[in-house]
């Protein structure tokens, strides 16, 4: 007997799942010991030609989900609500759900988790962070029996691929968007991306899968998008022989009591295999003690590669219905709480406008003292009134450093500061 597979959405993702689920029937089925077909697809409009059979359509997604033939909802609309209410009334019907929904599993994971528990069906989501990347997976069962300590991310193509081309063709931001845009890459309205709100969800998520605590929420990750990200800036990473990236970056505290959550742009060495990483692909870096360092690289967006990943979990959600089994994600929870920002220790590049005239370095210096801050590096650029001082930090708490940075701004020997990037250390 076949396993019905409804959809929620036919967008661009929607439509492929359909078009693979058609075109690989007779795999799919031998790799999951039985057919599945499409049995229903909830969309908003019936008026519109979506390349499937009209006779799927349906715009009552309600009924839909909590159909008795239904095996397998998969949610692919976006967005809270109503995914949110939907995927609650699969569960509550006995369905396994996947989804992409990254937005939903930051805000309100724990809530899904719960309830998919309850009713003792699966919830997968492997094509909510990374797209076709086989990532959660492998973090989630793989990394099980291993601790994690730190996960470092490309997990927005956007931005990726206006900060390549800010380093590679020197263009600026505007003219790299713009281009990010023509391209498909980025959004008419692209705040969710260069403001690192969606890089903020997928970090939260994998936060949750590293370190086995349902606690993390898209609200407890530290953002900070890349609109600030200058061309002065690049240059200068170039000269340290760094590259800048915007980083989802998920790491245990050294007492292992807590964890730090953030995304923001970072200066980072060409060393690091994620300084290599080009246009508009994705590559996560995980940091395991038995493990060792692994990374996972490929298309992070797109209609098919995502659509990949979506097919990817229905295939294992209907084995484990045909073997009447679930995964009980988040049963064990390690209660680890996140940290503020404030404790994460990092390093700084702080470029300031000074006064060429003797003192101001000294005074610069003591100033990062008082705060309990060593300077690892500086260099003088220009003179007179354009001078400027360019100072990279030995890592620090992030409190120590911003108020370093707060004092210096109001100093009069300083006209501004003219920058400030965080620093990610690489060591082989």
């Amino acid at each position: 007997m076949a396993m019905k597979v409804a959809l929620l959405g036919c967008g661009v993702v929607g439509s492929e799942v359909v078009r693979l689920v058609n075109e690989q029937s007779e795999e799919l089925a031998a790799r999951i010991g039985t057919s599945i077909e499409i049995g229903g697809i909830a969309v908003r409009r019936l008026d519109r030609d979506r390349g499937v059979d009209p006779s799927l359509l349906t715009t009552d997604a309600t009924a839909l989900v909590t159909r008795p033939d239904i095996d397998v909802v998969v949610e692919v609309i976006g967005g809270i609500e109503p995914a949110r209410s939907l995927i609650l009334d699969a569960i509550k019907s006995g369905k396994s759900v996947v989804t992409a929904n990254k937005a939903l599993l930051a805000e309100d994971g724990q809530t899904l988790h719960t309830a998919a528990r309850t009713a003792g069906v699966d919830l997968y989501y492997e094509a909510s962070v990374a797209g076709a990347i086989p990532l959660l997976r492998p973090l989630r069962d793989s990394l099980a029996g291993d601790r994690v300590n730190r996960v470092l991310g490309i997990v927005n193509g956007t931005t990726n691929y206006v900060l390549d081309r800010m380093d590679s063709l020197g263009s600026g931001f505007t003219e790299a968007l713009e281009e990010a845009q023509a391209l498909g890459y980025a959004e008419a309205d692209p705040t969710a991306d260069v403001e690192g709100f969606d890089a903020a969800a997928k970090a939260a998520i994998l936060a949750r899968l590293a370190f086995h605590t349902q606690r993390v929420t898209a609200a407890d990750v530290h953002r900070e998008g890349i609109t600030g990200v200058s061309s002065g800036d690049i240059a200068s990473a170039r000269a340290m022989g760094c590259v800048v990236k915007l980083l989802a970056i998920c790491q245990r505290s050294e007492d292992g009591e807590s964890v730090g959550v953030r995304v923001h742009p970072v200066m980072l060495p060409v060393e690091h295999p994620l300084a290599g990483v080009k246009e508009a692909y994705n590559a996560v870096f995980v940091e395991a003690e038995s493990a060792g360092r692994l990374m996972f690289y490929g298309a992070g967006a797109g209609g098919t590669p995502t659509a990949s990943a979506v097919l990817g979990d229905i295939v294992a959600v209907c084995r484990n219905r045909l073997a009447h089994t679930s995964v009980a994600e988040g049963a064990h929870d390690t209660g680890l709480p996140v940290h503020d920002m404030g404790r994460t220790i990092t390093s700084y590049h702080v470029a300031l406008d000074v006064a060429d005239r003797p003192g101001v370095l000294s005074k610069v210096a003591e100033i990062f003292a008082d705060h309990g801050v060593s300077i690892k590096n500086v260099r003088q650029e220009g003179s007179g009134d354009d001078a400027q001082l360019v100072l990279v930090s030995h890592p620090a708490p992030d409190s120590a450093l911003s108020a370093t940075v707060e004092l210096l701004s109001a100093h009069p020997m300083v006209r501004e500061v003219a920058s400030v990037m965080r620093v990610e250390t690489f060591q082989d």
